[in-house]
């Protein structure tokens, strides 16, 4: 094992990526501002949905996610030219993570995959070559890396998209139900908007989603299909970015298949003037133990996160229990109706209740068809309420509808949501029963 992690091979791609991957951070940062996503998320809020737990992250009040955000921005131009790369990488880090856990109204599995990543650069030798870093100190200087920092984006790579296939094994997007819905909303494209409506096109996509995320992997790694593979790729992701406008998630996916072609097709191609690695050198560091540690439990929980949906009662597609961080990516449409009640417990009255006046239109949606916001909004009501000297109970009367479905009750009307104590890993017996077949 030692001897297949350890062997140094030719460090190419791993310092293309480095500039790719510094390059989109710095993208995705200040595209968040330009875009008003910061705004709408961050700002305009008057608190945010925290994966719970959380609760102690909230967005720097005023227009401090603005600067915030600007930082990010320039940490990812640091870690594209190999500025303290390490530092640089650890705080882009920390900073996306506090940003992903702080809110979850625009959850998506693509940021979640960028923190894993960004975690994941930090410990590789990405500043070794082409880099400030490396012009600032020639000692580190190296043409060479591990072969374990190839085949940790791989293998990473593999557990998403397969969990992504697998996900897509059931009934409604089966029959093209998931994508008719999607595409009704893109009506309105230039060109492609009447195209995206036949049913033709939608098992193509339903069925092409299916094997290519199954089978992209492995045939990058099989020469042979190589070349098919990347064409594949080029396709299926510019037309999720056009089609889905998913930031830059299609572009970083295929930044990495730089991992998969020759380390010397890599090298002729965007680093002619580098020293091409020849050799074939294991060299194991002293400290090899803790790091072969550190991402075996890391790629153990990877494998398993994405299964304890299984555990729980009922639908996942119905409950959410387990649907965050299992790369459950575009599979449900899912719409409802809710009121919240508030009950004054010391005059037994109902508080008139404006959601205008609490939620954002985006907090709205949450607030109305995911059971755990649905519970967070309830404790939230309670505090507000608390904090006048107000002792309430909030009930929820929720409709929920699945993929067109006719809407049915999501959770219990007599229930004191504010009563109710969150159990990650427990059914919530609050959330009624879904009756998807």
């Amino acid at each position: 094992m030692n001897k297949f992690l350890f062997k140094h091979i030719d460090n190419s791609a791993l310092i293309v990526f480095r500039i790719i991957f510094g390059l989109l951070l710095f993208l995705e940062s200040v595209g968040a501002i330009f875009t008003g996503w910061v705004n709408r998320t961050l700002i305009e809020p008057k608190f945010t949905f925290t994966f719970i737990g959380f609760e102690w992250l909230q967005p720097l009040p005023g227009y401090g996610m603005y600067i915030y955000y600007v930082i990010m921005g320039l940490l990812g131009i640091f870690v594209m030219i190999g500025y303290k790369y390490r530092y640089s990488m650890l705080a882009f880090t920390l900073m996306w993570a506090a940003t992903y856990f702080m809110q979850k109204s625009s959850y998506n599995n693509h940021y979640y995959l960028l923190m894993l990543l960004s975690a994941i650069m930090v410990f590789q030798p990405a500043h070794k070559y082409l880099s400030v870093d490396a012009k600032n100190d020639p000692s580190i200087k190296s043409i060479s890396m591990p072969q374990w920092s190839k085949y940790v984006f791989v293998l990473q790579l593999f557990i998403v998209y397969t969990y992504a296939s697998i996900a897509k094994l059931y009934p409604d997007w089966l029959d093209t139900t998931v994508l008719e819905l999607m595409m009704k909303g893109k009506q309105h494209f230039i060109i492609v908007g009447e195209l995206l409506q036949q049913k033709w096109l939608h098992y193509i996509l339903a069925y092409g989603g299916i094997l290519f995320d199954g089978l992209v992997v492995p045939l990058l790694l099989w020469k042979p299909t190589r070349k098919m593979a990347f064409v594949a790729s080029i396709i299926f992701h510019l037309f999720n970015s056009f089609i889905f406008h998913v930031g830059i998630f299609p572009y970083l996916s295929l930044a990495f298949s730089l991992f998969f072609f020759e380390p010397k097709t890599i090298q002729q191609l965007f680093l002619k003037k580098k020293p091409f690695y020849k050799k074939s050198e294991v060299i194991i560091p002293k400290y090899y133990k803790p790091y072969i540690f550190i991402f075996g439990l890391y790629f153990i929980v990877q494998f398993t996160l994405p299964l304890r949906h299984h555990f729980f009662q009922d639908h996942v597609l119905w409950t959410e229990e387990g649907h965050r961080l299992s790369w459950r990516m575009m599979l449900r449409s899912k719409t409802g109706y809710t009121s919240y009640k508030v009950i004054d417990l010391d005059t037994g009255k109902q508080i008139p209740l404006n959601l205008n006046h609490f939620l954002t239109k985006k907090q709205r949606r949450s607030a109305s068809t995911k059971p755990d916001v649905i519970w967070q909004f309830a404790q939230y009501l309670k505090q507000y309420f608390n904090k006048q000297g107000r002792h309430v109970a909030v009930y929820v009367n929720c409709r929920v509808s699945i993929n067109g479905r006719p809407p049915r009750q999501l959770i219990a009307p007599n229930v004191d949501l504010a009563k109710v104590q969150w159990n990650a890993f427990e059914h919530s017996s609050w959330i009624l029963p879904s009756k998807l077949d």
